[in-house]
């Protein structure tokens, strides 16, 4: 069997050839790296954003309610009915004084 041995200079072309593709896998692994790292932070920062706005989502879920709670206890029949009383001085028809129209 023949040996092929190679010369100094091919040896050389194709330490720099082995040299520039390690090189640029370096390069391609950094730049990697690089964008993992920026998308975890990209990504924590959007989490806690979204937290944030759940958080703001259920305080006005809250207060929505409380507010539905108000106006329920302010349109209560019995405190227009009081106010109908006191303040605008109405007061409930006798039997008497009842008109039904008919058509």
């Amino acid at each position: 069997m023949a040996e092929t041995r190679l010369n100094g200079a091919d040896q050389l072309r194709r330490f720099k050839r082995n040299a520039v593709t390690l090189g640029l896998l370096w390069v391609a692994v950094m730049l990697s790296g690089i964008g993992v790292v920026y998308s975890t932070h990209l990504s924590r920062q959007l989490f806690n954003e979204l937290e944030g706005q759940r958080r703001t989502a259920a305080e006005l879920h809250v207060e929505w309610g409380q507010y539905l709670l108000e106006q329920s206890t302010w349109a209560a029949y019995s405190r227009v009915e009081r106010i109908a009383a006191e303040k605008l001085e109405m007061e409930s028809p006798a039997g008497q004084q009842i008109i039904v129209v008919q058509r």
